[in-house]
């Protein structure tokens, strides 16, 4: 949401049956507000802040909560559930799915695939080959 020029940010902690999913949207990006909602909570589950079988918020709580349409919290969380990352048992609500650690794995695998092609196609802008990246990924790989 915009008021005059300044773009307005909205961050919710939601609590669930003692476990909480900490969201933050903000319009001042170019990424839809479902991409953000889905992106973060794969990135909590990715990083084992949320469980395998942990609830998360009602699609309604949430969007109340993050003051956004009940269809745009219910979109990222179909995305969520078309990549697995979600189930939905009606009735009940969305739990974090069971799957595997090769499965967390894989989906760690493609976030750094990701993140990588990002660098590459800045680098190009910049005029950096593939030698200097490697020596930029070598030194900061040492450093961490």
């Amino acid at each position: 949401m915009t008021v005059g020029t300044e773009a307005v940010s909205r961050s919710v902690t939601a609590w669930v049956r003692c476990i909480y999913v900490d969201i933050t949207v903000s319009n001042s990006t170019n990424e839809p507000i479902y991409e953000q909602i889905a992106n973060q909570i794969k990135r909590q589950i990715i990083n084992q802040q949320l469980k395998p079988g942990e609830a998360l918020p009602s699609i309604r709580k949430l969007a109340a909560d993050l003051h956004i349409s009940v269809i745009t919290t219910k979109r990222a969380y179909d995305e969520l559930e078309k990549e697995g990352f979600i189930v939905t048992v009606i009735g009940k609500g969305c739990f974090v799915s069971k799957e595997n650690k090769e499965f967390i794995r894989e989906k760690k695998i493609r976030m750094v695939e990701e993140k990588l092609s990002e660098v590459i196609k800045d680098s190009r802008v910049l005029n950096i080959g593939l030698q200097g990246l490697k020596m930029m990924l070598e030194v900061l790989y040492r450093e961490m």
